[in-house]
């Protein structure tokens, strides 16, 4: 597998009722697992807001 120069891998552990909440995703938020997991996390992020202060950040800071 090639991974892009962007890519970063992260090794997480989960227990076993969280795995299978994760397998039971599988075909919803992605086929893989790590399709699956970037999902979640994408998604908890939006929806805490953290993606959206970021960018509205990062554009307060490209006017000033």
């Amino acid at each position: 597998m090639q991974e892009n120069r962007h890519t970063k891998r992260v090794q997480v552990s989960f227990t076993e009722k969280q795995w299978d909440l994760i397998q039971n995703l599988q075909g919803e938020m992605g086929n893989s697992d790590s399709d699956i997991v970037r999902s979640i996390i994408i998604s908890w992020l939006t929806e805490k807001s953290f993606i959206s202060t970021s960018v509205k950040k990062r554009m307060g800071e490209k006017n000033d």
